[in-house]
């Protein structure tokens, strides 16, 4: 009797999706990407991507490799309201990058200079799945430009502490540098001339 079911050995193909996932992200933008576009990429079968990642924002943020998923923590930051927004979130993202969930998202931070496709998925990660859902669920105008330039200052706080490792900031505590950067964010999601 024939044996059914899967085939022995290691097959690899979350990873080969995930490789293929990266590239079509990076060629074409988030909005660009389909799970048809990623499979066909990876060459299978586009329920095998849905069965890995059950949606094109699973596989995004897989490729992302980011420990957190944004839907779990967001609400935490903005429960206690629009006031301090910017220090929390300074804080979260630091808290975030030197706990050892972190790593993949420091080696991700490293890796955007000499990668454009790294820095393509770390913009589109910061701008879209995590600052661009706070602003909407915060109802502000401009909700695209405000994540923007809030993920301007975060991105560049992140190469400038972790990468360039520019003093005082690469040793400052993140209380410390969520005091020193967390009311440039503020102004970016309350201020209505940030956006003028």
């Amino acid at each position: 009797m024939a044996r059914t079911g899967r085939r022995p050995g290691t097959g690899g193909t979350r990873d080969k999706i995930l490789a293929a996932a990266r590239s079509h992200f990076r060629d074409v933008g988030y909005e660009g990407a389909t799970i048809r576009g990623i499979a066909a990429a990876a060459k299978v079968d586009p329920k095998l991507v849905m069965h890995y990642f059950e949606s094109k924002e699973g596989v995004f943020r897989a490729a992302v490799d980011f420990p957190i998923d944004p839907a779990e923590f967001i609400p935490g930051l903005l429960k206690p309201g629009l006031d301090g927004l910017g220090g929390r979130l300074v804080r979260f993202f630091l808290e975030t990058w030197e706990s050892p969930a972190g790593s993949p998202l420091l080696a991700l931070i490293r890796s955007v200079v000499a990668s454009e496709s790294a820095a393509s998925l770390m913009r589109e990660f910061v701008s879209r799945e995590i600052l661009a859902r706070m602003a909407e669920a915060l109802e502000l105008d401009k909700p695209e430009l405000r994540a923007s330039l809030a993920a301007s200052q975060l991105i560049g706080l992140a190469m400038l502490r972790y990468v360039v490792k520019v003093e005082p900031l690469a040793s400052a505590p993140p209380k410390k540098v969520a005091a020193w950067i967390g009311p440039t964010l503020q102004r970016y999601f309350t201020d209505p001339a940030a956006t003028r």
